[in-house]
């Protein structure tokens, strides 16, 4: 494609320019209104500018992708209520056997649920888990971290529905989501695997911190609670009395359908007179004489014990109570909450159910947008309330950011720059040698770093894969995927190269009561040799 005319050129350039700084630095002092602004900025100045007509902006909307985002966040949304991500927390620490299986844990977990349910939803709900996993294991948070952010970031590459930049992939290659996954699948596990090994052995010492104290002082204070509670005589008579009163009375009061759990009340008064009688068999004389020796410091000191004392049986006939009460029927809240327990769990079950359909529909190759939009929607009406408070949770701003990056992206390939500089480019890029596959993931690289990898799709996208078309069909589909691994890898080379990365690191800093900063250049000291040695073995890996 020819340069456009100079005018077209320059002004093109400047609108494209806003938008660079806005969406890779959305607080700049000159202009800080944040990247969703400054993207709608860059279109209305391409339109202003007159480098695209008002009716080519419109067209060059993507509205499929548009729908599979809006989809996938309602039916992540919808996940969110349904437990799912409190569930995957919950399988950071069971059964946990040391810092390394922790770490472990986190990459696959991380890598699973982002290439599932976008790598973004992932950070925000397993972020504020790992920090209070690594809290308890009195462990240092910054490598779970790095390895929460990382394999979000590798694992959202296997599917379209992974990432932003790997739905306009899919919808653009016209690759279905099973021949997507085939494709990177591979890849993507191998990089789990050897991102938790670069992360293992880079924190060795740090992954090798012992058990520390805090199991000990829950031990010491399990042993004095344990210690503490001691009964007298007189305390235990007066409760045990009490109690058999109310078992009596329960028993003359219970109906007919209660006579079976008759014999367990039975059984707890039985319980509670053979305690008494074991106490009271202490020897009178002994009471006696303390009494008569020491009676001053005795009485202040049997005050204070029989208090004590008397509030720990308190508690323990409280529970009593409410056993006597379960067992008499008198607790009807006790249904209502046994039918609300049984609604939601039915109510959970048809959620999962809906996105394991969703799932298979995309694996079938049915039309990626519907099928998102259909399940977000089936939710919806199966939750059978006003959907406005789920829906209020989407991100809009992120939809108007793709609207306004659309139109910004499309005037800028309009001016022939792009276009140029591939011309410039594409003999040494080519992937039918290994030296031209490494160049092009170089390129992707810093581009993705400099401006963002869902620009750099939509700017290198077509023209990567026309490239690769004139080679072979099979050929093209393999530029695509490429393009969807490196573009998605390069967000771990540095804190500010993907979305996730940010989530990470804001929910860390702001997490009450486990707050952990965690600092550019400690995790560009991690992620430049895992982005380049994981970006190469994941390109040999790719078919």
């Amino acid at each position: 494609m020819a340069l456009a005319s100079a005018v077209n050129v320059v002004l093109g350039s400047i609108a494209f320019a806003i938008f660079w700084v806005l969406a890779v630095f959305p607080a700049v002092p000159f202009l800080p209104i944040g990247r969703t602004a400054g993207s709608l900025l860059g279109a209305m100045l391409m339109v202003v500018f007159q480098v695209l007509t008002p009716d080519q902006a419109y067209a060059a909307i993507d509205l499929p992708i548009l729908g599979l985002l809006f989809g996938t966040m309602v039916v992540s949304i919808y996940l969110e209520r349904a437990d799912m991500f409190k569930y995957l927390g919950m399988m950071l620490s069971w059964k946990s056997k040391g810092a390394k299986d922790l770490l472990c844990r986190i990459c696959l977990i991380s890598a699973i649920s982002s290439a599932l349910f976008t790598n973004d939803t992932s950070c925000v709900v397993l972020t504020e888990f790992v920090l209070k996993t690594a809290r308890q294991h009195n462990l240092p948070p910054h490598p779970f971290l790095l390895a929460l952010a990382s394999s979000a970031n590798i694992g959202s590459s296997a599917t379209p529905i992974g990432n932003p930049q790997n739905l306009i992939i899919a919808l653009k290659s016209k690759i279905s989501f099973g021949n997507f996954l085939i494709g990177i699948l591979p890849a993507m596990l191998m990089g789990v695997f050897v991102n938790a090994l670069i992360l293992i052995c880079m924190y060795w010492k740090l992954l090798s911190i012992q058990k520390d104290e805090e199991d000990v002082a829950v031990e010491v204070f399990s042993q004095e609670e344990m210690n503490a509670h001691r009964f007298s005589p007189t305390t235990l008579s007066h409760h045990s009395q009490e109690f058999n009163s109310r078992l009596e009375l329960m028993a003359v009061q219970s109906p007919a359908h209660m006579s079976g759990n008759l014999g367990h009340v039975e059984a707890l008064r039985n319980q509670a007179i053979s305690s008494e009688t074991e106490i009271q068999k202490d020897p009178i004389v002994t009471l006696d004489s303390a009494r008569n020796s020491n009676a001053s410091k005795e009485a202040a000191k049997d005050v204070s014990t029989q208090e004590k004392e008397e509030t720990i049986l308190s508690k323990r006939f409280a529970s009593m109570d409410r056993l006597i009460d379960a067992l008499s029927g008198r607790s009807s809240e006790g249904k209502e909450d046994f039918i609300t327990k049984w609604k939601r769990l039915l109510w959970k079950s048809c959620v999962y159910l809906v996105t394991i359909g969703m799932l298979i529909a995309l694996l079938m190759g049915l039309n990626m947008s519907w099928t998102a939009i259909t399940a977000a929607l089936a939710l919806v009406v199966l939750d059978f309330k006003d959907a406005r408070p789920s829906l209020e949770k989407v991100s809009y701003s992120l939809l108007i950011f793709f609207c306004g990056m659309f139109i910004t992206v499309d005037g800028f390939n309009k001016t022939g720059i792009p276009s140029t500089l591939w011309d410039l480019m594409e003999p040494y890029s080519r992937i039918d040698h290994v030296s031209g596959i490494a160049i092009l993931a170089i390129v992707i690289l810093v581009m993705s770093n400099l401006a963002s990898n869902v620009p750099t799709v939509l700017l290198l996208g077509a023209r990567v894969a026309t490239s690769a078309a004139a080679i072979s069909a099979a050929d093209e589909k393999k530029a695509w995927l490429i393009l969807a691994w490196v573009s998605t890898l390069a967000g771990n080379l540095s804190l500010l190269g993907s979305a996730a990365n940010l989530i990470v690191c804001e929910q860390a800093r702001r997490a009450p009561q486990f707050g952990y900063t965690l600092s550019f250049w400690s995790h560009l000291k991690f992620g430049v040799p895992s982005t380049l040695i994981v970006t190469a073995i994941g390109l040999a890996l790719i078919r």
